[in-house]
């Protein structure tokens, strides 16, 4: 029996797909930049179909690459060896919010938004915010450690997760559940599923945290000339208790949502803040009095009321949608102490304009943990100069004491890199976990490690 034969028995042949077409949207990354080969798509329905069709490939000696949302922006669902590609576009189930114990139980294939319409419905909130919040799904988002918006206040993805099912490579299913807040039996395994990119095992359903709703908001954005000032108001805006958000926009992709999507900058200045308070009591005070300090450029554009705050996220928001205006753009996730951001941007205009001249460096993200991205818009080199490019930035990361993944992961773009940001001894210890769980190496075999 073929393998696609014994898949179609395990999860129902509508659900296994060779056609080519269908393959051929699904291996191309969520950029547009990096594209793959897979031999087939198979979408299982359970925990335990996802543990049979890792069974059934592991004994046929297939690779498998595990998609979500496919909003992986380096490249991590990008397969490289014929791979089956396992959708957890299945995993849907949605269980009711515990409102007393602040939780929700949900498969790893339901999205962002999802998650937070069913918490907003019980007047509670789920702590990490994207703006792929329509498609990027839990169990990626996991899976990569995501942070996000609201990082600032809550802590990424990670801080959020309190029980996992895992599918394992080897056809086990580990169920890491507890109703109790403190449960210390044992190695805390989900936490190493947690940002493991897919590699270790599937997750297939998560128990998340949610939180109490803030009573009062009050959004403000100010314009600053200069980076470095921007930088010293976000210290002080990062430590104020009520801090929700807090994020930085480079006014070149501010003229980028005015002119392709309608959505002016509310400041003058060349770089923007955006910051907003939440709390049980009116933050406006709060707010006015840390502004008062801060070296602005021109008066801040403050939100009280709920239109007016989210008049002021629209910038921040539809940066998402402008980026790919001129073609897909070069990303870098960078993780940067803070007293390196005012003198990467520059450095990093100068490697962009040796390499690329034509392209348009922007630089946005959350400032408060120092977690930014670089795009390079207009960007249309490929091949070797790419990879010039790419090995340039990332070394200026480096010398800047950065990172190599702040919140996006490895996926198969970084995994050159990874030496960047752990030594070899580290860099062995991963291999050996990995080694522990999938000794074939069949499960995500393009991400992280070369």
């Amino acid at each position: 029996m073929s393998l696609t034969d014994r898949l179609g028995e395990i999860v129902g042949t509508a659900y296994v797909s060779t056609d080519p077409d269908v393959l051929a949207s699904r291996v191309v990354d969520h950029t547009g930049r990096y594209r793959g080969r897979a031999s087939s798509l198979v979408r299982p329905g359970s925990a335990d179909e996802v543990a049979a069709v890792l069974r059934a490939c592991r004994e046929a000696g297939a690779y498998v690459t595990v998609q979500g949302g496919r909003t992986s922006l380096v490249a991590g669902t990008v397969p490289e060896h014929d791979d089956v590609l396992l959708s957890t576009d299945r995993l849907r189930d949605i269980g009711d919010v515990d409102v007393a114990e602040r939780r929700i139980s949900v498969g790893a294939g339901v999205t962002l938004a999802e998650v937070q319409q069913a918490a907003s419905a019980a007047g509670l909130v789920f702590g990490v915010d994207l703006a792929a919040r329509d498609t990027a799904t839990v169990g990626g988002m996991a899976s990569t450690n995501a942070g996000g918006l609201r990082t600032v206040r809550y802590g990424n993805m990670g801080e959020q997760v309190i029980g996992l099912d895992v599918a394992l490579p080897d056809g086990s299913v580990v169920h890491r559940h507890s109703r109790v807040r403190m449960d210390n039996t044992g190695y805390d395994l989900a936490s190493l599923f947690v940002g493991a990119e897919g590699t270790l095992g599937i997750i297939t359903a998560l128990d998340l945290r949610l939180h109490p709703a803030p009573a009062h908001r009050v959004t403000a954005v100010c314009g600053f000339a200069d980076l470095d000032a921007l930088v010293d108001a976000g210290r002080v805006f990062r430590d104020l208790d009520g801090v929700a958000a807090l994020e930085l926009i480079d006014a070149r992709v501010s003229a980028l949502t005015a002119e392709h999507a309608g959505v002016p900058a509310p400041v003058d200045g060349a770089w923007q803040l955006l910051i907003e308070l939440a709390g049980d009591t009116d933050q406006t005070e709060r707010l006015a009095s840390a502004i008062e300090n801060a070296d602005l450029c021109g008066e801040p554009a403050v939100g009280v009321d709920a239109a007016a705050q989210q008049r002021l996220w629209q910038v921040r928001e539809a940066i998402a949608e402008v980026l790919g205006v001129y073609g897909p753009p070069l990303k870098f996730d960078v993780s940067l102490p803070l007293s390196s951001i005012a003198p990467f941007a520059a450095e990093a205009a100068d490697v962009v304009s040796a390499h690329a001249p034509e392209a348009i460096p922007v630089l946005f993200g959350h400032v408060g943990e120092g977690n930014l991205h670089l795009n390079l818009v207009r960007c249309s080199l490929d091949g070797a100069a790419e990879r010039a490019l790419y090995s340039a930035m990332m070394d200026l990361i480096a010398r800047m004491g950065g990172n190599v993944s702040s919140e996006h992961g490895v996926g198969t773009r970084k995994r050159a890199y990874l030496g960047m940001s752990r030594t070899d001894a580290d860099i062995a210890a991963m291999r050996t976990v990995k080694a522990a769980f999938d000794p074939s190496g069949f499960l995500n075999p393009a991400v992280l490690f070369d």
